[in-house]
C-alpha cells in the first residue's frame, strides 16, 4: 500500500477532506492543516458546516458534489475522516465527481469502499494517515 500512497501524494495536489473538523485538536483538522502547509490545496467538506463557513482558508462544502461544483480546480483525492460505515457512499461520491484517488484515514476500513474504488479505477489507501506518510516520505509541493 505504501507504493500507492506515495503515488497519490506525489502525483496529486488537490485533496477534498470529507469530515474536516473545526477543532484544531482533532486529527480531522490537524492532518489537513499539515497537508496545506506542505503545499496541498485543501477542499473542506463537512455535512454539518454552517453555510458560508471557512476552514483552513477555504469555503466549506456540505458534500462532494457541491465541492466539485465550486472548486476552481478538479478534486483529485478524497480523504475520509468519517466512520467506516459511511466510506462506501463517500467512495461512490468520489467516483461521481471524477476523483482519481480515495484515502481512508487511520482506523477507517471498508470493504465496500475498496470495491467501489477498484470498480471506478480509483487509487485506494485505507487505515493510514496521509500526514504521517507525507512526512515520512518528505513530500512537499512547490509554492504556486
Amino acid at each position: 500500500m505504501t507504493g500507492t500512497a506515495e503515488r497519490i501524494l506525489r502525483e496529486f495536489d488537490t485533496v477534498a477532506v470529507v469530515g474536516l473538523s473545526r477543532d484544531p485538536a482533532k486529527a480531522a483538522h490537524s492532518v489537513p492543516a499539515d497537508l496545506r502547509r506542505a503545499g496541498f490545496r485543501i477542499v473542506p467538506v463537512n455535512p454539518v458546516a454552517e453555510p458560508g463557513s471557512v476552514l483552513l482558508g477555504e469555503r466549506v462544502h456540505r458534500d462532494l458534489a457541491e465541492a466539485a461544483e465550486h472548486s476552481p480546480v478538479p478534486i483529485e483525492v478524497v480523504t475520509v475522516f468519517r466512520p467506516s460505515p459511511e466510506a462506501g457512499g463517500i467512495a461512490r461520491d468520489a467516483a461521481r465527481v471524477g476523483a482519481r484517488a480515495l484515502w481512508l484515514q487511520q482506523d477507517i476500513v471498508s470493504a465496500e469502499a475498496r470495491a467501489v474504488a477498484e470498480e471506478a479505477g480509483l487509487l485506494y489507501v485505507e487505515d493510514d494517515c496521509m500526514a504521517v506518510v507525507r512526512a515520512r516520505l518528505g513530500i512537499e509541493k512547490p509554492a504556486a
